[in-house]
């Protein structure tokens, strides 16, 4: 039996500016199997949230578009699919929480309808069946007195507590595949550990698989298998999570862990990976990291090395050629 529910081929995603080609996800590869939950990390503009998008068909046309690959669900192309068809998956079997809690609710809507919508539209229930689950939902996530908040609207919620009402609406119709997009980026420390403990426990009740993005490495140590590290739109690392940890290999992977803060052992300076992350398409030929690698030698100007096995890690590096 093939347990994977969703697997990416080659993905190319772009935008289209002044008649000019902005490639924003250029050639990503991966799958993730059933109950497994996979994290893709790395700065602001590595194509995380456009990867995410482009599984979800939410790519705004123009000036987005899904120019070259395929994404697998359950085996079937949804590249393929049309509008409506992709309507019946979406928010049913591939459900995202979307990045920014504050906003991504309807102000003039309450609780209870924003859950019982999808699951009015997808499951057939009736208002009374959908308000009894939007109950159920909003328990499972931990929000109190569920009965009374039910009827409540967004701005009479933390925003904490407003992250868990995503996740019950994402969580609402038991999806196969939910995409998590920097869900704790806008919450303080203590609510995110919070929420990382209830989309954790949620998979292990529920055995849906995770896509978890975030720029923070440290935020999916204990919650994902494996890990996507990618840099301007291309993947560069790509390994068990804990391998990561313990034997990064490529100089952007080595870069990220080194700039987390130790809040144990001698004081340090606070190590950083020098320059800016390249707008997608600056550079032209050679690898992406080359202005920014403390390593970059005369091959990595000049050509872009390819994704090399190394164990059980694929890593795109010259150092690793055999």
């Amino acid at each position: 039996m093939n347990d994977t529910v969703l697997e990416v081929k080659n993905l190319r995603t772009s935008f289209f500016i002044d008649k000019k080609e902005i490639p924003a996800v250029d050639g990503v590869s991966f799958k993730i199997d059933r109950g497994e939950a996979l994290g893709i990390v790395g700065e602001s503009g590595s194509g995380k949230s456009v990867t995410a998008f482009s599984i979800m068909r939410l790519i705004p046309d123009p000036p987005g578009k899904i120019v070259g690959g395929s994404i697998f669900y359950k085996g079937e192309n949804i590249l393929e699919k049309s509008k409506d068809e992709m309507r019946k998956i979406r928010g049913n079997k591939i459900s995202m929480i979307f990045q920014e809690p504050m906003t991504s609710l309807n102000p003039v809507y309450s609780i209870g309808k924003q859950i019982s919508e999808s699951l009015i539209l997808h499951q057939n229930l009736t208002k009374k069946e959908a308000r009894n689950a939007s109950i159920e939902m909003l328990r499972l996530v931990k929000i109190p007195f569920p009965e009374k908040r039910i009827k409540e609207y967004p701005f009479q919620f933390s925003g904490g507590m407003r992250q868990r009402v995503m996740i019950a609406i994402a969580l609402s119709c038991k999806p196969d595949i939910l995409i998590a997009d920097e869900p704790t980026t806008a919450l303080d420390v203590t609510i995110q550990s919070q929420i990382m403990d209830l989309i954790r426990d949620l998979k292990n009740k529920t055995g849906t698989a995770i896509l978890f993005i975030t720029h923070n490495l440290g935020v999916i140590s204990e919650l994902v298998q494996n890990v996507i590290v990618m840099y301007n739109g291309r993947i560069v690392e790509y390994a068990s999570v804990k391998d990561i940890f313990k034997t990064p290999k490529h100089p952007y992977t080595i870069g990220l862990l080194n700039s987390i803060p130790k809040m144990t052992g001698p004081k340090e300076k606070l190590k950083y990976i020098k320059g800016m992350t390249p707008s997608p398409g600056e550079i032209a030929c050679g690898c992406r990291f080359k202005t920014r690698c403390e390593h970059v030698n005369e091959e990595c100007m000049k050509r872009e090395p390819p994704l090399y096995e190394v164990g059980n890690s694929l890593v795109r590096c010259w150092k690793f050629r055999k």
